[in-house]
């Protein structure tokens, strides 16, 4: 291997933990879909949240990225009532993205972290919490849920993230 490989290799390395990427993979999923909308932002997401601890669910803001509403139903977020009067049909949705050539249709060789809040939130959610895998190199998106991952996964490593 000539010393360029080896600096292409590293580059294509590196941009799997780029958070920059992932943002792209968020944005090219929501793109995808008619009835998601991004997380929102600012006043419009503390709405969505006390809606949410109205009905005794309590999540972080980072515990997903986008949310999902049917066609049909009309949700104000800046009127916390309107949220409330429809919270049981909007489904939050975490995306993990991949460009890795390995990962495969069925998205095995696709390694990815979830975290304690996004955990927490597939809890207190059940079936109103998905989790959309996203192939950025085929397009191809897997919706699933956080139990079905942790039962499908090949390993698992826990860690500890702390901020000094």
């Amino acid at each position: 291997m000539n010393p360029q490989e080896v600096i292409d290799l590293k580059k294509k390395h590196l941009l799997r933990f780029a958070n920059e990427n992932g943002a792209k993979g968020e944005i090219a999923s929501i793109q995808a879909n008619d009835d998601w909308i991004p997380r929102p932002k600012g006043q419009q997401l503390k709405n969505l949240l006390e809606a949410l601890e109205q009905t005794g669910i309590v999540i972080k803001r980072s515990s997903f990225d986008a949310i999902s509403i049917p066609s049909n139903t009309q949700i104000d977020l800046n009127d916390i009532e309107s949220i409330v009067k429809s919270i049981l049909d909007i489904t939050f949705i975490e995306i993990k993205s991949a460009n890795q050539e390995r990962v495969k249709e069925d998205f095995s060789g696709f390694f990815f972290a979830l975290t304690e809040s996004e955990i927490s939130a597939a809890e207190q959610l059940g079936d109103r919490h998905r989790v959309a895998l996203f192939n950025k190199i085929t397009s191809q998106m897997v919706m699933t849920s956080v139990s079905e991952i942790v039962s499908r996964s090949k390993s698992m490593t826990w860690q500890v993230s702390v901020q000094l």
